[in-house]
């Protein structure tokens, strides 16, 4: 527990959720972001950051699977103590969840235990990452649920289950879905549409997906 008197309290890096189909270019917003960035990649979609000098990446192989909890925990760690990186990116939260929940799963006899589990590993992931005092960039996959609806309004989600992806993204201040409209990526940040979706760092709900990030005069 920190104590700040008078309000003095520090600024806090901000935290960005995106999610969406694969090929929507979720991993190349994270090259709008300024500083060294450590790049988690759970699903080996690097090749787009293939030569950025300002870019560490940690691929994850299939026989780190048993272990992928306390090998994440120690990496965010050491890249949290690193002065070197101001950006912790996780790339595709989904591939994490599900190998975290595969070595949860039948741990205990009621299944609900095991996704309680699952749902506490994630929101102290989430604590982590926003007290690190790092700029933090996080990706999805989406869900579909096919909604007949025209708009499309309440028809996606990122591709977790519920409660880990509300214990996960509760401390974030921007969740979108990114996805592609006539040939232009967008990205989705209004939560009356009824997708995942939240703005706490401006009034903006829908925006090109190259001006992710702007300062708070509105400049790219």
């Amino acid at each position: 527990m920190k104590f700040y008197e008078d309000g003095n309290i520090p600024e806090i890096p901000n935290m960005y959720f995106i999610y969406g189909d694969g090929g929507t270019g979720k991993t190349s917003l994270l090259k709008q972001l300024k500083g060294h960035k450590f790049v988690f990649s759970f699903d080996m979609s690097s090749n787009v950051l293939i030569g950025d000098k300002d870019v560490d990446v940690v691929i994850f192989e299939h026989n780190d699977a048993p272990n992928i909890q306390a090998m994440v925990e120690e990496c965010i760690i050491r890249a949290i103590q690193n002065a070197k990186y101001q950006v912790i990116v996780l790339d595709n939260v989904t591939a994490l969840q599900n190998l975290v929940l595969e070595n949860i799963d039948n741990a205990a006899k009621d299944n609900r235990q095991n996704y309680q589990k699952l749902q506490l590993w994630f929101r102290d992931l989430g604590t982590i990452l926003k007290e690190s005092g790092k700029t933090i960039y996080a990706t999805a996959h989406q869900l579909d649920n096919g909604s007949s609806g025209i708009s499309g309004e309440g028809r996606f989600q990122a591709d977790m289950n519920e409660k880990t992806f509300n214990a996960f993204t509760s401390m974030f201040d921007l969740v979108g879905r990114i996805y592609l409209a006539a040939g232009e990526r967008m990205i989705d940040l209004d939560p009356e549409k009824g997708n995942h979706a939240k703005n706490r760092l401006d009034d903006r709900k829908l925006i090109k997906a190259n001006e992710l990030i702007q300062s708070e005069k509105g400049e790219k």
